[in-house]
This record gives C-alpha cells, sequence and structure tokens, in this order.
C-alpha cells in the first residue's frame, strides 16, 4: 500500500507539473502575444504618426521648390507690366517687338516695325521689356554716344535706311 500511496502521489506530483508547466507556457505564450501585439500597435502608430510628417514635409518641399519661385515670377511681371514707360521696348506674349508710344489703364500702344504700325494691346499681354535706359547703357558700353531716343530706336529702322541707301545708290 506504501507503494500505491508512493505512486499515487508521484503520480498526482507529476500531473500538477504537467498542469502547471503548460499553465506557465500557455500564460507566457499569450504575455509574449500580448507584448508582440503591444510591439505592433506602437509600430503602427508610429507609421501613422510619420506618415502626416512626410506629407507635410513633402508639401514644403513642393512650395519651395514649386509654388513660391512661380508666385516670385507672377509678381515681378505685373511689376513690370504697370510700371511701362514711353520709349520702353516690349515684347509680347504672341511674339510682337515694339516700343511703347501711350500707356493707358489696362492698354498699351506699341509701334511695330520699320512703317510704324501701331497696335494696341493690352498689359497682360505683354511678357517682357527691355527698358530705353538698358540700351542706353549698352550703347554706351559699346562706345557710341547718343541720345535716350536714338538709343530706343528698333533695330528694324537702321534695315530699313540701309535697304534705302543701296536702292537709291542702285538708282
Amino acid at each position: 500500500m506504501k507503494i500505491n500511496k508512493l505512486i499515487a502521489s508521484i503520480t498526482a506530483a507529476a500531473s500538477t507539473a504537467v498542469t502547471a508547466s503548460a499553465t506557465a507556457l500557455n500564460a507566457f505564450a499569450e504575455e509574449s502575444q500580448q507584448t508582440t501585439t503591444a510591439n505592433q500597435q506602437q509600430a503602427s502608430m508610429g507609421s501613422l504618426l510619420s506618415m502626416p510628417l512626410m506629407l507635410v514635409v513633402m508639401f514644403v518641399l513642393l512650395y519651395f521648390i514649386a509654388i513660391r519661385p512661380q508666385k516670385k515670377r507672377d509678381r515681378e511681371l505685373k511689376e513690370m507690366q504697370q510700371s511701362l514707360q514711353v520709349g520702353d521696348e516690349v515684347v509680347t506674349g504672341g511674339g510682337i517687338v515694339g516700343i511703347v508710344v501711350s500707356v493707358g489703364e489696362d492698354t498699351v500702344v506699341i509701334e511695330t516695325g520699320g512703317a510704324k504700325h501701331k497696335l494696341r494691346i493690352k498689359n497682360w499681354a505683354i511678357t517682357e521689356n527691355v527698358s530705353a535706359a538698358e540700351r542706353f547703357k549698352e550703347a554706351k558700353s559699346a562706345g557710341k554716344t547718343s541720345s535716350t531716343v536714338e538709343a530706343a530706336a528698333v533695330v528694324d529702322d537702321d534695315d530699313n535706311k540701309k535697304s534705302k541707301k543701296k536702292k537709291n545708290d542702285e538708282e
């Protein structure tokens, strides 16, 4: 009987040990699973927080690379269009080159070509302004001394005068 009691108590102890081990393993597995789940949640929260941050960084880069320079060019173009003066050589968006004859509120009259044709155009159509002062400085640095009015002359006029001289010489 003692042996049966001993075997029964060893069996009970073994089953208790197996049950305790299984319970401990289950508890450890659940804890590690919860830890893994918590780590995954923290990682997903980190990625959720970094995504808006990346979007903000991308928008800031886009602003400084594309939007800001374009606004600056638009502002400079508008200032140039508002500061037109008589005698300025201008180029329109369509490629027409002429000298400003008169300036109105929203229109400008320009003189084009050797035949001095006059065109009335809108201010917004002017894309470039080569001022008479800049041409005068260029002419002065080239060694020519001329007045501002002469410096504002269209290049076509010089070509027209040369062709008239050639015709007169031929006759």
